[in-house]
């Protein structure tokens, strides 16, 4: 007899484990299966919530053999399933999960621990902050404090100050209590205590006991003359006593306008480290990593893809995995593929992109996408290091192409194939162009390629 909370629960954790094993699609998966459980079970028929409408309407009419079956196996019973919505469900009096005591203060601050270090992908655009990054995690409130990190929106900012609290907190000082919040929610609680009229000590007590403060966003204290006094003093205390403390902001403590001299000026008294925009080659790396912590097989992806979409959002790692999600969630629940090609890919971004024809768009990566396949290379061996033969000739044959197709500037094309200077694309192009005087088969196949260039 199935009856109390714990073997419910128990009995729908392993029918999940043979469920995701039998479908073999973990998006599916995760998009449908994953946050449902078991309401109750009523007689003979067990009711089960699902996440949305369209989840119990694909449980019944095309999941609900498979789910019958597993229930079926693990209780050795006939069961009846029934699915419903979260709103749908009656309450149960089996047994009520006891309530967690809610804190006082940034009740809702926690450290994610899906954001580390090992699945941080680090380029040249970062490696700076990285690398400070995990020198102060490694030695928390004895190096340099508070550590700065600036950049754009999107860069990663973020997922450094986590992977910092889940460092300490596994690695270096288990047991260290570290506190992460963004700064509108240091704003909010301290005008939430002030307005409701309670000690604003106690606020500053409860931070001050953490040995970690990790402040997102610090810019967004700007303007407010009391919050920024009242952060002074938490600051000074922390520091004062050997806490880490590590900030981020969209601009480094110099810029940062309407911002008391004395922040500022303790800001920089650390160590200030800067994240740039990524590279090409970074962000291709990044969406690799990405797909394989969703489960997919990276096999199922052109490489052209990845290239498209890191050319396409290389501005935002935020805007990039952003796009991701959209195009697994297209192949997923939209258009069923088993093989994700650039076509795919530019209709699933259509409406990010406003691109109604990736085949109708010249762009660096068209061209760079065309002269691999010509080649029979993939785009990574084009623009990476690797000098034979065969590859050096199509990747001055792409530069040339790039440059005279679209005018780009020597130095970007450089960034474009692995970070060369201005002067060895210079020679590459100037080769090309000499080669194409004599060289027949060099001839024709450029006129080949500026034919499938041309929209």
């Amino acid at each position: 007899m199935i009856g109390s909370i714990s073997e419910i629960t128990q009995l729908w954790d392993r029918a999940l484990n043979k469920i995701e094993q039998k479908l073999g699609e973990k998006p599916l998966f995760d998009a449908f299966f994953a946050e449902s459980y078991i309401n109750e079970i009523r007689g003979d028929t067990i009711v089960i919530v699902v996440n949305s409408a369209l989840s119990a309407s694909l449980m019944r009419e095309k999941y609900y053999d498979l789910v019958s079956d597993v229930i079926s196996e693990l209780t050795e019973s006939n069961f009846k399933l029934e699915f419903i919505q979260e709103s749908e469900k009656q309450v149960t009096t089996v047994e009520e999960k006891p309530q967690p005591k809610k804190r006082e203060f940034f009740s809702d601050a926690i450290v994610n621990s899906d954001l580390t270090f090992d699945n941080f992908v680090v380029g040249a655009f970062n490696r700076e902050a990285a690398q400070a990054s995990l020198l102060i995690a490694s030695n928390p409130g004895k190096m340099y404090n508070p550590l700065f990190i600036y950049s754009q929106s999107g860069l990663g900012k973020t997922h450094l100050l986590h992977a910092i609290g889940n460092y300490i907190q596994k690695i270096s000082k288990p047991g260290a209590k570290i506190l992460y919040i963004s700064s509108n929610d240091f704003i909010d609680e301290y005008v939430k205590s002030v307005r409701d009229g309670k000690d604003a000590e106690m606020l500053k007590d409860y931070v001050c006991s953490f040995d970690v403060l990790l402040l997102d966003d610090v810019q967004m204290l700007a303007n407010k003359v009391n919050t920024q006094d009242f952060f002074f003093t938490i600051y000074e205390r922390l520091a004062n006593t050997s806490k880490q403390i590590v900030i981020t902001s969209d601009k480094q403590p110099s810029e940062l306008n309407n911002m008391q001299e004395r922040l500022v000026s303790r800001f920089s008294k650390g160590l200030t480290v800067k994240i740039d925009e990524p590279d090409q080659n970074t962000c291709v790396e990044i969406l690799r990593k990405k797909i394989e912590a969703t489960g997919l097989d990276i096999n199922r992806f052109d490489d052209s893809v990845l290239y498209f979409f890191a050319d396409k959002f290389s501005k935002n790692i935020r805007e990039l995995q952003g796009a991701l999600n959209r195009l697994i969630f297209y192949t997923v629940s939209l258009k069923q593929t088993d093989r994700i090609t650039l076509d795919v890919a530019a209709e699933s971004v259509q409406s990010l992109v406003g691109i109604k024809n990736i085949n109708n768009e010249i762009s660096e990566q068209k061209i760079i996408n065309i002269v691999a396949d010509y080649y029979n290379l993939s785009p990574s061996q084009l623009t990476g290091k690797i000098r034979t033969g065969q590859i050096a000739l199509a990747r001055h044959i792409a530069m040339y192409l790039i440059r005279n197709t679209l005018d780009v500037p020597l130095k970007k094309i450089g960034d474009t194939f692995g970070g060369k200077d201005h002067t060895p694309v210079m020679n590459a192009i100037q080769k090309v162009d000499q080669g194409l005087k004599t060289d027949e088969k060099l001839k024709e196949a450029v006129e080949e390629l500026q034919k499938r260039i041309k929209p």
